[in-house]
């Protein structure tokens, strides 16, 4: 398989109410996740759950 990080959509790129969408399903996803207090942490896991779901961001 290659690479897909090319093939990602820039999370600035999405319109603002798939956005929302996509915190709303975030935040179901992270009830089921240990807590963490890591901003770098938290960061790290909504990067990696978006880019299962084809976006990419960047801070």
């Amino acid at each position: 398989m290659g690479d897909t990080t090319d093939t990602l959509i820039p999370w600035d790129d999405l319109p603002v109410a798939q956005q929302l969408e996509l915190r709303e399903q975030y935040g179901n996803y992270l009830d089921d996740l240990p807590t963490t207090c890591s901003p770098e942490e938290k960061l790290e896991r909504f990067r990696a759950w978006l880019a299962e779901r084809g976006v990419s961001y960047e801070e």
